[in-house]
């Protein structure tokens, strides 16, 4: 049997290399929240494309199980490794090796945090606009989920904005797809597939990414409605108008005071609303002229209230619509700490949205269960956390929920992957020849399925 530990303390040296108890709980688990952690054989910490390559080699050469590490903020169990695995740990691979500010785009290594790229790019008037609900997360995590997050209505999701990548293959061979063209047809699109593949065909060292000019004003508006119902029918009328939002979120009664308390936020609703109002929109505007900003606001306001049942229209000051998006985006943390047991990430399509929303309430009520939430409204992404105890009953309720958004012409997951959590209900509601095909590229791309197995298939 191979001593792993000294082939790739040979490799990499000492130092880059974790065993026992030198390996915390942390590479142990993600944020799933009902999956149990597993201990990997050793964490090597790569500093260049050409460590990777050598870990990879090695672990082809004797078939070992090989997961990657960003910052660990998934939430479908993608990083969990294998516990006769190595987890290939790139919080080292941190750096922006270039932002080219004439052709809007920036190189950077996967280890790199969203936070960090954002601080990097704000004095240059530039964006990176993908932003999922943790800003601590890292570049190549998000790639290979195809992060998305509340300005997925406006920007769309990773895969809109990776121009090209360099990635290791599980022979340890480097490839380098696109760069800083921003079209290509040139044969198949490798870089493409690669993301949201979630570790399984390469693993990711460097990433081209598109930039935005950075908008230097917003206006954020929070309207409250009477039902749930309302606000997600409102939502093909707001997008009809043109104004683009930056975010068009929704989040139901419970959902919004958990979020209030939590952060201690106080958005000026008078006590009569707050009484009666059961959901809510919060739907962003971004532009650079004063004028033209207010005058979206006015219109958009004017539509909510006077066309679509808003009980009123709130512009909040900056500082309270700051705090207020910060806590959307951490309402699963929220969740985690109410001692929700699972979370969906169901995509329907926009106008299916009020009935997979009527549909959850009734599978709700039906298990005398809580299942509460908010979602990407603007793009039919729903997040649902569901409070069920008990495993047998929580299980029948997931899969009603992913059954439901599959028959209404969605997906499974929106943009957290199938990782290890979803993979049973991914075959069952995934066309079989679709599948096969997966499984064919898989084995082009890793003969020996050293790289995360037992991720989306087993």
């Amino acid at each position: 049997m191979v001593d792993v530990e000294a082939v790739l303390r040979a490799a990499l040296g000492d130092d880059r290399v974790r065993v026992d108890g030198a390996i915390t709980e942390d590479f142990a688990h993600d944020e799933a929240l009902s999956a149990l952690p597993v201990w990997p054989r050793a964490v090597v910490s790569p500093q260049s494309t050409m460590d990777v390559s050598a870990v990879l080699r090695l672990a082809d050469e004797y078939r070992i199980p090989v997961t990657a590490r960003g910052s660990g903020s998934g939430l479908s169990g993608a990083a969990i490794p294998s516990a006769d695995g190595v987890v290939v740990a790139f919080s080292g691979m941190d750096r922006i090796i270039e932002v080219d500010e004439a052709n809007h785009v920036a190189v950077v290594e996967p280890g790199v945090r969203l936070d960090q790229l954002d601080e990097a790019l704000s004095p240059l008037g530039l964006v990176y606009p993908v932003r999922p609900g943790e800003l601590s997360a890292s570049i190549g995590g998000t790639i290979n989920t195809n992060a998305a997050g509340m300005r997925a209505v406006k920007h769309g999701v990773t895969r809109h904005h990776v121009l090209g990548l360099e990635a290791v293959l599980a022979s340890g061979r480097v490839i380098r797809t696109g760069g800083k063209i921003v079209k290509v047809s040139s044969g198949y699109d490798l870089t493409q597939l690669l993301v949201g593949s979630e570790g399984t065909l390469a693993l990711v060292t460097e990433a081209h990414l598109r930039l935005q000019p950075r908008r230097t004003k917003a206006a954020t508006i929070l309207a409250p409605f009477l039902t749930l119902d309302q606000v997600t029918g409102s939502i093909p009328a707001i997008l009809a108008t043109g104004l683009q939002p930056l975010i068009l979120e929704y989040l139901d009664l419970l959902t919004m005071m958990v979020i209030m308390a939590r952060q201690g936020i106080d958005p000026g609703i008078p006590d009569d609303v707050r009484t009666t109002a059961l959901a809510y929109l919060v739907i962003q505007l971004e532009g650079d002229d004063d004028d033209r900003l207010e005058q979206d606001t006015v219109r958009l306001g004017g539509l909510l209230v006077g066309e679509l049942g808003a009980m009123d229209a709130y512009v909040l000051p900056s500082s309270v619509a700051s705090d207020l998006i910060m806590a959307r985006e951490h309402a699963f943390f929220a969740a985690k700490e109410a001692d929700a047991r699972d979370v969906i990430d169901v995509v329907v399509p926009r106008a299916a949205l009020p009935d997979y929303v009527r549909e959850v309430a009734a599978v709700a009520q039906e298990y005398s269960t809580g299942i509460v939430g908010c979602g990407h409204a603007g793009d039919g992404n729903v997040h649902m956390a569901v409070f069920e105890a008990d495993d047998e009953r929580r299980e029948a309720i997931m899969h009603r929920l992913l059954a439901a958004g599959v028959a209404m012409g969605g997906a499974i997951s929106g943009e957290h992957g199938i990782g290890r959590q979803k993979k049973r209900w991914f075959q069952e509601f995934e066309d079989p020849v679709k599948i096969d095909l997966m499984r064919a590229i898989k084995a082009a791309f890793d003969p020996n399925g050293i790289l995360n197995p037992g991720v989306i298939f087993d």
